[in-house]
This record gives structure tokens, sequence and C-alpha cells, in this order.
């Protein structure tokens, strides 16, 4: 089996934007030397991008997609081509296409990439024209609509269950480990630095290993908010993710204001979570269903994960 030495993800603007424009600079400024202020444009702010990172984090392609459907600024960096990471950039964005509902998308396509394309099923469309010196030709993709599963019966949801004090590691230990069997798609952690004696204890790291082989499609979210803390350690969990990179994402604060939260917590897709007042003990309150806390405290995470950066220190192997 031929396994990739990169992976693709969705990237949000406002935190990866340096990431994608070193990219963009490489490959189109220097390169093929088109004019800074025609390849960074206030489109930017209204797209989709995706961004292919070495196992290291290091950005090494990128691609976005207009709200009108229109695939732009793909681009990988030299020593990377010719590995797949066009291609899986590409699927990506046709993926978020389909997922938005769109019925086609387009790119004006420079002509020495036209196999490329053409070997995804686009079309051609039109004649040559020149874009920002170079020339191109329009193709277009008509997207299969994205299959709907039958509408389930609406199932009623269990009644919520009230918060239960915790005072101990070994309850705390036992309350996170069920949160972990109780999700269906995606669990949230939010940690000053994962801390060894609950995330790094086996029933933690065997929980989540099911956890993954069990799920489709969906992740374990982890905020981690002083890394520098696990340099050179070796962590059960960290070597984990490392071995299922594409299900567990790791980011790290770069406001202020995150990186001085003092708490620490847990939420699943079940309604679940558990919470600790202060990251560095297990005092706290949690619930297996208490969905009021659950979202409050999942819209702090959404919060904080948005303005955060890919925590690229764990991908490298040998960490």
């Amino acid at each position: 089996m031929n396994i990739p030495n990169f992976y693709v993800e969705p990237a949000h603007y406002p935190v990866d934007s340096e990431e994608l424009r070193y990219v963009r600079n490489a490959v189109f400024v220097e390169e093929q030397n088109i004019p800074p202020e025609i390849e960074f444009d206030e489109l930017d702010r209204q797209c989709h991008h995706v961004l292919a990172r070495d196992l290291e984090g290091r950005p090494i392609g990128t691609g976005r997609l207009s709200p009108d459907g229109k695939i732009g600024r793909l681009a990988v960096l030299p020593g990377w081509r010719k590995q797949g990471v066009g291609g899986s950039l590409l699927r990506a964005i046709i993926d978020k296409a389909r997922s938005l509902g769109l019925t086609t998308v387009h790119a004006n396509a420079q002509v020495t990439a036209l196999a490329f394309y053409r070997k995804f099923a686009f079309a051609q469309e039109g004649d040559e024209f020149i874009e920002a010196g170079i020339p191109h030709l329009t193709m277009r993709l008509k997207l299969r609509p994205v299959d709907k599963p039958p509408r389930p019966a609406l199932k009623l949801r269990s009644p919520s269950v009230p918060a239960a004090r915790l005072a101990s590691i070994e309850a705390t230990l036992q309350s996170t480990v069920q949160l972990i069997a109780e999700s269906r798609r995606q669990l949230c952690i939010y940690s000053r630095d994962l801390e060894y004696s609950l995330y790094g204890q086996s029933e933690v790291v065997e929980a989540l290993k099911q956890f993954a082989l069990r799920s489709r499609g969906e992740s374990v979210q982890i905020i981690i908010q002083d890394p520098a803390k696990l340099r050179g350690r070796s962590h059960p969990l960290l070597d984990l993710a490392q071995k299922l990179a594409s299900f567990f994402l790791i980011r790290t604060p770069l406001e202020e204001e995150d990186l001085q939260y003092p708490s620490a917590f847990v939420i699943n897709d079940r309604d679940g979570y558990l919470f600790r007042l202060a990251g560095n003990r297990f005092e706290g309150h949690w619930s297996p269903n208490l969905p009021a806390r659950n979202r409050q405290l999942r819209e702090e995470f959404e919060r904080v994960w948005q303005r955060s950066r890919p925590c690229s220190e764990f991908r490298a192997l040998g960490w």
C-alpha cells in the first residue's frame, strides 16, 4: 500500500492566510511572475480554501472555491509535484462543492494543466484566452448530486441527566472514558497539555482507538494550550494520533485570551460533557446528557478552534 506523506485539510482564511499566501507566492508570483496585486484579491475572504501539508505540518499546496463554484489558486510547491498532492486538493474542493449543493464547478485552467483537469472529467468550454499573461481555457465539471440517505424516524431525545460532581482523578478518568465510548462521530478535547495522568492512561487511549475504528468520516478535535510542555516527551495519545493522523486534528491557540483560559473540558456529540475548573486539577462536574451545558462548551470550543493554528509539532514521526 502506498501511504501518502501529506494530508489535506480545510483552511480557515483568517487563521491560515499566511500559509496560503506562502504557497501561492512561491508558485504564482515567484515562479510564474504573476503580479501580487493580481494573485491576492478580496475574493479570498469569501472563498472556501483547502491546504495540503507535509507530515511536519508545513504548507505544500493550496486551492480555493468561490461562492459561484469557480476553482482557483490551485498550486503545489515544485518539490511536491507528481506525488498526488494536486489531485487530492482538487478532490477536496469538488467534495466541498457537492456538500454545498453546487451542480457544477469550473476553472480557468492554464493550458499546460488541461490534462490534469481532463483526468477528473472536466470538459473544455469556449476558446482560449489570456489571463495574467498566460494562456487559459475554461474547464467545467457537472457534479453528481449528493445522495441523501432516507430520513430516519424522529427519535425522542433522551432525558437530561443532572450534572454530577467529580472529586478525584479516578472519577474523572471513568467519566472521560464513558464520554468517549458514547460518542458517535465527533469528540472535542480542550486541554492545557494533555495531562498525562488523564489522557496518558491506557483506558482513555484504548477508548479513543476504538472510537476511531468504529467512526466514519469525522474526527477527534483537540486544542492544546501549551504544546511546548510535550515536546520531547513520550505520550500514548500523541503516538495514537500520529498513527491515525487523518482522524485526530490538533490545534493550539494564538490569542492571549485563549492561552490564559484556565479550565479544561471534553464534549461529545451525544450532549455529554466533562468540565474541570482548573486544567491542572481533576475536580469538576460532568453529565452524559446535558444539552444546554454541552452547547455552551461547544460554542466556546468552536470560537477558539477557528482562531487557532494547526499544531504541526506533533505531525512529524519521532517528535
